[in-house]
């Protein structure tokens, strides 16, 4: 037996073993056996296909629709295996992968053949679901810290009241389309090669899809038939304080309105800009301050304006030092906790400290004062200074050597290997720095 299947007849494509599978149906519609190969189902549906085409008989259109449905479950090894092991309803809870709007039971359901495969749906059909509209809200860190009431006016699709959604004028009410018979799709066959003919399930254009079509005379003056208006809608979004980047806020059923679909929500995304002065991190503040290098040795006293416009007075006692780049953190001046209003991060200030320029003493003497204000030179270690060979320190312009793993300050790097230096650049230094003489 071809088509990859193991020979003895007891096994069939559902994995079952002996059992069978749990509906033949669609083996049935094709004229095959449950264990039949891909090849056999495929010749089975050529041969049925050229005998059931509606272009030989219009009558057989529905039998046609049923052969090619049959064809795309069973000539799918996906689709096969979940109707061998539960049978249609199977397919019913979702095996089908025929895009947005595909239902096996939309080409069978209403068909003089629906009885034979269960009757289509059980039940009533669930009602479908309108798309969410989402909208930004562009906010300032001030309102974030603080919280306000922001009022966004939005345009919306709304039913029509004139004609109740059904888009006819005085009463008149839309006529199921012939050409899809209300579905809002049909199937579609086209002849791609000698007995190959394919067929897909494609939007009606008679009515766009809505399985109903009106009259131009009949359509309602408001809509114009469309069943839906524009209408402008203004919200009102609570910024609670501490609100965070990209939160949302959802008011249900305030989307796009539609007849016969459920109306989607509202999604407000917040977007919370840069400020000037301070950097939001989660609930943390980060807040950049320059000190001279005077005030990193001997103490400071500066005022920070908070977010909600309180002046905060920061002060640091001399002989507390302040490092290049170090962090000082004012517990609970950060922002405020979503979860708990009383609650608040912290303010972290980072300092960047600003050194004198050179030769900013007048003379010499001026030096040795100052350096018997600061603490002691390391004891300098035993070296042969008329052996050495003097050399010049030149002052460089635009070096950047924290990209190549250097910390700020570092004037080396000792992780390079220098093989790789000569391979990379071609020479043993090279970056491009420039450096002029003092």
């Amino acid at each position: 037996m071809g088509g990859g299947f193991p020979s003895g007849g007891s096994f069939y494509h559902g994995g079952h073993g002996n059992s069978g599978p749990a509906d033949t149906k669609l083996y049935d519609i094709l004229g095959v056996k449950p264990d039949a190969s891909d090849s056999e189902i495929k010749k089975a549906y050529r041969r049925l296909a050229r005998e059931y085409h509606p272009d030989k008989n219009s009558d057989h259109g529905d039998k046609f629709k049923e052969i090619s449905a049959a064809y795309e479950i069973l000539s799918d090894e996906n689709k096969r295996k979940l109707y061998d092991q539960q049978g249609m309803e199977g397919l019913r809870g979702g095996g089908g992968d025929g895009g947005p709007g595909f239902d096996i039971f939309d080409m069978f359901g209403d068909s003089p053949f629906g009885s034979f495969f269960g009757g289509g749906r059980s039940g009533p059909p669930k009602k479908k679901r309108g798309r969410d509209t989402l909208h930004k809200l562009r906010i300032s860190l001030v309102d974030a810290y603080k919280g306000k009431l922001s009022k966004l006016k939005l345009s919306r699709k709304v039913i029509c009241q004139a004609c109740k959604g059904f888009g006819g004028a005085n009463g008149v009410k839309p006529q199921t389309c012939n050409k899809c018979h209300g579905r809002g799709v049909y199937m579609m066959t086209r002849r791609v090669g000698p007995g190959m003919i394919t067929s897909q399930q494609v939007r009606c254009d008679e009515c766009k899809g809505e399985g109903e079509v009106l009259a131009e005379k009949d359509k309602c003056r408001s809509c114009s038939g469309e069943k839906i208006v524009d209408e402008t809608k203004i919200l009102t979004v609570d910024i609670m304080p501490g609100v965070k980047q990209n939160q949302e806020f959802v008011f249900k059923g305030e989307g796009d309105q539609c007849p016969g679909v459920e109306t989607g929500n509202v999604k407000i995304i917040v977007e919370i800009e840069k400020h000037p002065e301070f950097e939001r991190r989660g609930r943390d503040l980060i807040y950049n301050k320059s000190i001279t290098l005077t005030e990193a040795l001997c103490g400071f006293a500066f005022t920070i304006k908070q977010l909600d416009g309180r002046i905060l007075l920061v002060e640091n006692r001399p002989g507390n030092v302040v490092e290049p780049e170090s962090v000082r953190c004012v517990y609970g001046e950060g922002m405020p906790w979503v979860e708990n209003r009383t609650q608040k991060g912290n303010l972290y200030i980072k300092f960047d400290v600003k050194f004198p320029t050179n030769y900013f003493l007048k003379n010499e003497e001026d030096y040795k004062k100052l350096e018997k204000c600061l603490p002691p030179r390391p004891r300098p270690e035993p070296a042969n200074y008329a052996a050495a060979e003097h050399v010049t320190l030149n002052e460089c312009e635009g070096a950047n050597l924290n990209g190549a793993g250097g910390r700020r300050g570092e004037a080396y790097q000792e992780d390079y290997d220098d093989e790789e230096m000569d391979d990379e650049s071609g020479h043993g230094h090279g970056g491009g720095v420039e450096c002029r003489q003092q």
